[in-house]
């Protein structure tokens, strides 16, 4: 009853950003300022989502409810211990909505262009963003100039400053929230119905794979062709030249190995003081630092993704073939590096994985795709009809107004929550699978670039507010839209009211959001796809097209030839390993030592790393065999006969 329910919601949803900037980010070589950025973007963003239900739920607690046509009963409100206590909220959204607004609209571009800077120096980042983000700005100076003007001959419109500015930021976020909803209405229920669909998981590894092998043999030139040109550059540039503290910059963002033949190299070159040099300039050395930070991050964002796509794809090769198994005992083609833990070892053994691999997996992937499909068609049918107050016809708005008649508060906020996350999911989906070229993408395991970090949480904060604004319309509880004479949630007194914009609450916000339809029609018949597919841009589609074979035909050899490859050093190791065992057995079989007791330190000394599982097994059996051989050489012996 004293808001305690907002406190721990405001510390437990801190964790969710901070786990997804672990993933994509790297906590230790990004900037700090990045880091700081992106994770304040996301958490002020996942705040609104999260705390929006406790809102809709003291505003119909605190007041009269509508009474719904679908229930009789009466009731006595009682406060829940999820209630805020009035002058909370208001304080609270206010501080929230406004730090988002400042960072997505000013400070995150600026951080930017400073966190791609190739400057050298404090100064000279700053000044580069700001060059960079002059136009950005100037065109916000324009805007807010002739809106001063406009205010300036129309005083009646002075009240309403704030709420035109809220208005233009969620009209645009309103209109890129359209397109992201609307593809991910259709695509993540068909992301996992087709998950659990084996061969089509795996053909469309084959078909990433072919892509990312190119992609992979770019990034190496690319990466070659900026070590080229840091070679030049570092062999014309002396210890003794002012310029000798950018190339030592650049040269800390090189490779290991490449840092020290450069600096091998370049110690070499430093005798023969004789030598004409043709000098760089500093600007040239700045794009050369930029083109050095692009290059690295790239080469490591396609060696990471193509060691895990190796192991999806070696999975999904795997599930195929226990499939037909009739000993229900799933067997992996090549074996852990690391022994199997506890709960591998005896909760999680061959026979339940073969069942969930095999079985249990597509089943459970089906019926969550057909749950997700109905609450697709659910949001598409209230986006198209949220308008109508009179009969009642958005489904989410008939399941709030039946507990807000029955005073069910713990069923509000838990229809609230699951409706506004399962659409900041179609929403936030879209942003982390998008991909624009090489400027952004979303990489996990700590492989996504500053840029990419700083522009998704733009597109978060930017985002969230109108989705939210949706969202409360869909629930009738934004009197803009829905026209009905009651007292308002706190969050969207913040966001004042809309009736001094007519044309915007009566036409965009409630006639754009039906674009969802045709959106929607167009995602599940590909046709995004298609067009990237026409403009040269490979995308998956199916194995009757001609271009998807053969990419897929050109993954699967590379699959191929990678397990061979594997599997050739694999087996190579394990003839190192039992070769480096059995020789240890016989010089102890030759100097007559007791290799059983001698057996156990064997893995400390020979081994530079902790054997795997099959080295056990190996070495039991090994153990088991030496044994036997060692007793009855003691018992029997034959000089003429070398065990």
């Amino acid at each position: 009853m004293s808001g305690g329910a907002l406190g721990i919601e405001i510390v437990l949803v801190f964790f969710l950003p901070l786990f997804l900037l672990h993933r994509y980010g790297h906590f230790r070589k990004q900037h700090p300022l990045v880091l700081f950025g992106t994770l304040l973007s996301w958490y002020l963003c996942f705040l609104i989502v999260f705390i929006l239900p406790l809102d809709v739920s003291t505003v119909c607690c605190s007041y009269p409810p509508i009474v719904s046509q679908y229930s009789t009963n009466t009731f006595v409100c009682h406060k829940p211990w999820s209630y805020i206590p009035d002058g909370i909220l208001p304080v609270f959204w206010r501080v929230v909505y406004w730090t988002s607004q400042c960072l997505t609209w000013l400070l995150l571009p600026f951080m930017q262009s400073y966190a791609s800077s190739g400057g050298f120096s404090i100064p000279g980042k700053i000044k580069t963003a700001l060059i960079e983000n002059a136009i950005y700005y100037g065109t916000y100076l324009v805007i807010f100039c002739s809106l001063l003007i406009y205010l300036a001959v129309h005083p009646q419109w002075q009240q309403g400053l704030q709420t035109i500015s809220i208005a233009a930021a969620n009209t645009w976020g309103l209109f890129l929230l359209v397109l992201l909803l609307g593809y991910g209405l259709v695509e993540i229920p068909c992301l996992y119905w087709n998950s659990s669909r084996h061969g089509y998981l795996l053909a469309k590894t084959y078909f990433k794979a072919a892509k990312l092998a190119k992609e992979k043999s770019d990034a190496e030139e690319n990466m070659d062709d900026a070590m080229e040109e840091v070679a030049n550059v570092n062999e014309s540039i002396g210890y003794g030249h002012p310029l000798r503290i950018s190339i030592d910059t650049i040269l800390r963002k090189c490779p290991m190995e490449i840092q020290e033949k450069m600096v091998r190299l370049n110690t070499e070159d430093s005798e023969d003081e004789s030598t004409q040099r043709t000098y760089p300039s500093k600007r040239s050395l700045v794009k050369l630092h930029k083109q050095v930070i692009c290059a690295g991050q790239r080469h490591s964002q396609t060696q990471v993704q193509w060691a895990i796509l190796l192991e999806e794809a070696f999975h999904l090769e795997d599930v195929c073939k226990n499939e037909t198994s009739t000993s229900h005992q799933f067997v992996h083609s090549f074996l852990s590096s690391q022994p199997p833990g506890w709960l591998g070892k005896y909760l999680y053994t061959p026979t339940i994985e073969w069942y969930w691999e095999c079985v249990l997996r597509q089943w459970c992937y089906r019926l969550l795709a057909l749950l997700l499909s109905l609450l697709s068609v659910a949001v598409v049918w209230s986006e198209c009809t949220f308008f109508s107050t009179h009969p009642v016809l958005s489904l989410f708005a008939i399941f709030i107004q039946l507990a807000e008649s029955d005073y069910n508060y713990l069923y509000i906020e838990m229809a609230c929550f699951v409706s506004i996350l399962f659409l900041c999911v179609c929403v936030y989906s879209t942003v982390f699978r998008i991909r624009v070229f090489n400027y952004y993408y979303l990489v996990p395991h700590h492989q996504t670039d500053a840029y990419s970090l700083l522009f998704s949480g733009m597109l978060f904060c930017r985002l969230t507010p109108p989705l939210c604004l949706n969202f409360l319309g869909l629930i009738h509880m934004d009197a803009s839209i829905s026209h009905q004479q009651r007292i308002q949630t706190a969050y969207t007194t913040i966001m004042g009211s809309m009736r001094l914009l007519s044309f915007i609450a009566d036409g965009f916000y409630i006639y754009y959001p039906m674009l969802i339809v045709l959106l929607c029609i167009a995602t599940y018949c590909s046709l995004g796809t298609r067009c990237l597919n026409l403009l040269g841009f490979p995308q998956y589609i199916s194995q009757s097209d001609d271009l998807t074979s053969e990419l897929v035909e050109e993954g699967r050899e590379l699959i191929r030839r990678e397990r061979r490859n594997r599997q050739r050093s694999e087996d190579a190791e394990s003839r190192k390993r039992v070769s480096a065992v059995l020789s240890y057995l016989e010089s102890s079989l030759d100097t007559g030592e007791d290799p059983i007791s001698m057996f156990t330190p064997l893995h400390s000394q020979t081994m530079n790393h902790p054997p795997a599982h099959w080295v056990h097994c190996l070495c039991k059996m090994l153990r088991h065999e030496v044994s036997l051989r060692y007793r009855s050489r003691i018992s029997f012996p034959n000089p003429g006969c070398k065990n």
